[in-house]
């Protein structure tokens, strides 16, 4: 006898909008068989958007593996229309979905969802933590790992379909049930890749695009216009309408300037013989000179030269000569992650971007002018100048 809870299928179905009779109402009915989902009506081109996407792999798997530090190849896609019943049977209970939308160029639906498995696997890798959790630090690596992905297909993008105006919204990640992931209404395309991270396990991955964002790419893909790119371009290429030359003449309006006439404008208005009276405004005369061809000539521009002191700059040099400058030498540089400087403690070594004995940088107001070697003058250190840098690089360091 049931004891009036709900169980956690019938949760998911509610919350999916799914009628929770067809699941049976208490743990001892029999359950009614599921009705089969309606299928997808496609409005895109599934061969296309599998062919771009594929094409975009290898940049995508070299993006990945320099994120991760580890190599990382990505597969696939396969591409699916769905509706959001069908999809949500292919889910495990709890997903990471990370939205991504496209907001201009061609505008609508675009997510990725993970596995928790495959969320944690990836987040894991990027922090180099073991038994990481999916909290607000893990949700962050995810939607930067998205970021790079999005960010390399939308130039892929545009480089294919010459769209320039295509932008994405920043990623939002979220662990939840999936019955309550944001899935586009209607059908929609499915993309599934399978991830290798090198764990010994295939990941999968799906790209969701909403039905418009599906069929303008798919359409742009293949040369086609869409409902939503170029908009407000006009067509350089309109086809001929089929109206008649107008064969349209002005003759000599009465100005004074006899014999003169306007040549046929080609209107292509279908309206032959249009004569305009006489005006007699009294110029008499009056024609076009042939100006004949234009001479062009290029124009030179003076070589572009270190700038130099006069004897009036130079003369002025003196109101300066006792204000004090900063001077450093810098002995090496070098990166850390925040969570390798926030670690550090007495007796941790930096490791710098220097070999030992090579000469260090004497800058001024942080600007190199010479190098040197480091000495040690009674116990105190100093800095011997061995190499002056040449005013043409400093020059040159200013811009």
């Amino acid at each position: 006898m049931s004891d009036g809870a709900l169980s956690q299928d019938e949760i998911d179905a509610l919350l999916s909008g799914v009628d929770s009779s067809a699941m049976g109402g208490s743990k001892g009915g029999s359950k009614a068989p599921a009705a089969a989902a309606p299928a997808a009506v496609v409005n895109f081109d599934k061969g296309a958007l599998e062919k771009f996407f594929s094409s975009v792999n290898n940049a995508l798997s070299s993006n990945l593996s320099a994120l991760t530090g580890t190599n990382v190849t990505l597969m696939g896609p396969e591409v699916d229309a769905m509706s959001r019943d069908n999809y949500l049977m292919t889910l495990p209970s709890m997903v990471t979905v990370v939205s991504a939308n496209y907001t201009s160029g061609f505008p609508g639906e675009h997510l990725f969802i993970f596995s928790e498995e495959s969320a944690k696997a990836i987040a894991s890798l990027m922090t180099k933590e073991t038994d990481i959790q999916l909290d607000e630090m893990a949700m962050s690596v995810i939607g930067e790992v998205v970021s790079q992905m999005v960010g390399t297909q939308i130039t892929a993008l545009t480089d294919k379909t010459g769209n320039k105006s295509i932008v994405a919204s920043s990623p939002s990640a979220a662990n939840v049930p999936k019955a309550a992931a944001a899935l586009p209404a209607g059908d929609f395309a499915v993309m599934t890749y399978s991830l290798d991270m090198g764990d010994g396990m295939t990941h999968q991955i799906w790209e969701v695009l909403g039905s418009n964002p599906a069929t303008d790419i798919s359409h742009g893909l293949s040369g086609g216009s869409s409902a939503n790119a170029g908009v407000g371009q006009p067509n350089a290429h309109a086809p001929n309408m089929g109206m008649p030359n107008m064969g349209m003449q002005m003759p000599n309006m009465g100005m004074g300037m006899p014999g003169m006439q306007m040549p046929n404008m080609g209107m292509g208005m279908g309206m032959p013989g249009m004569q305009m009276p006489n005006m007699g405004m009294g110029m008499p005369g009056m024609g076009m000179p042939n100006l004949g061809p234009t001479n062009v000539q290029p124009i030179q521009f003076p070589n572009l030269m270190q700038p130099q002191l006069g004897a009036h700059e130079s003369g002025n040099i003196g109101l300066i000569m006792d204000v004090f400058m900063e001077m450093t030498v810098e002995l090496g540089r070098t990166r850390k992650l925040i969570k390798e400087i926030l670690g550090m403690g007495e007796g941790t070594i930096i490791e710098l971007d220097k070999l030992a004995g090579e000469p260090v940088d004497i800058l001024v107001n942080h600007k190199l002018i010479a190098k040197g070697e480091v000495v040690v003058i009674d116990e105190n250190f100093g800095v011997r100048v061995t190499e002056i840098v040449s005013p043409m690089e400093r020059f040159n360091d200013m811009g």
